[in-house]
């Protein structure tokens, strides 16, 4: 059974399925509304339902609260129309010059960085660009209408190859067959280099804004993709802003780039790097910031008033970073973040 919703103040109609997400209707139609984890815990796709009903296939979402939901809020990615609605929203004014694609590409190379994270290059037939801001995300599309989400870790201006950072997930068949190219494990067939894929984007509001202040970057895990794409796009552009980017993972290895990254310090007086380790070995700790990231920045900066922050990593971090750091001064509107779990093949992120 199909349902009309009505986004205003824009006057867009879309059709959703009764057991679809409303998010995902939005995005399948163009309409780039703000969103972040699609799991119903960051409250960035919250809207106001202005009529008809909808429900939570689990319940009320932990991003909304009660009082929120009385005053007829609800999150987009977790409400299913029962009847049609009329739902008030924005877009996303950023984002808005990019048309999302579905569009085919090819496995043009893959190579290990950590013992469970791949880069996958892909490669566009000669005739598509995909344009895109820094920091925004694509969906691999998969059978049955499932679907992967990874951050697109190249800048804007070097799209000749769209890299990813993947990491593996247990019961994810998309990544066991992507592993199982490199390591002889996984389960059906490999996808190797020279494999082909439908893919989705750009998608996703996180994206990089031109500016003269200073910024602090926080990556947890592979959360550091859609970083360096911004961080490619400001060192490779001749900006000179001054930028720290702490890196957050469990052990050493998991900050698989940190060789690059160093490599970018030394080249880039502007830039600033730490990271920090929250399960490091008895050898790590004695050479590294140990603890968890957030606390690691607020230990170096007390006062956040003056930076903007763009963090990108797994909802207990960012929800972490987003109750805290506006007690020492950050504004709201100057934290940008990219929620997202690590989770088997589904239909959304």
């Amino acid at each position: 059974m199909e349902h009309t919703v009505r986004i205003e103040p824009h006057g867009r109609l879309l059709r959703v399925m009764a057991d679809q997400p409303v998010l995902e209707a939005a995005l399948a139609a163009g309409l780039n509304l703000p969103h972040s984890c699609k799991s119903g815990h960051c409250s960035s796709c919250r809207a106001r339902l202005v009529a008809g009903e909808i429900r939570y296939p689990s319940g009320r979402p932990a991003g909304i609260s009660a009082a929120e939901e009385r005053s007829g809020h609800i999150l987009l990615c977790q409400a299913r129309a029962l009847s049609d609605l009329t739902v008030e929203a924005r877009l996303v004014a950023s984002v808005a010059d990019v048309q999302i694609k579905t569009l085919p590409c090819r496995i043009a190379a893959l190579a290990p960085l950590a013992p469970d994270v791949l880069q996958v290059m892909l490669r566009l037939p000669a005739v598509e660009r995909l344009r895109f801001h820094a920091g925004q995300y694509l969906d691999v599309l998969l059978e049955n209408g499932r679907r992967r989400s990874f951050s697109i870790a190249s800048p804007p201006h070097d799209s000749d190859l769209l890299e990813l950072h993947v990491r593996r997930v247990s019961g994810g068949g998309f990544t066991e067959r992507l592993f199982g190219a490199t390591d002889g494990a996984g389960g059906g067939a490999p996808l190797a280099v020279g494999s082909l894929l439908r893919i989705e984007g750009p998608i996703g509001q996180f994206s990089y804004r031109e500016g003269g202040g200073p910024v602090l970057m926080v990556a947890g895990g592979t959360g550091f993709a859609p970083l360096k794409s911004m961080l490619r796009h400001v060192l490779e552009t001749g900006s000179r802003r001054d930028i720290h980017l702490y890196w957050g993972a469990r052990q050493r290895h998991d900050v698989y780039e940190e060789v690059r990254v160093l490599e970018w310090v030394r080249l880039n007086p502007q830039l600033k790097f730490s990271a920090v380790l929250s399960e490091p070995t008895a050898s790590e700790a004695a050479h590294t910031r140990v603890g968890l990231v957030h606390e690691a920045v607020l230990a170096d900066h007390r006062d956040l008033s003056r930076f903007e922050v763009y963090t990108a990593g797994p909802p207990a971090m960012i929800e972490a970073i987003r109750s805290s750091f506006p007690r020492h001064g950050l504004a709201a509107e100057r934290l940008y973040f990219d929620s997202f779990d690590y989770a088997p093949d589904s239909r959304r992120r």
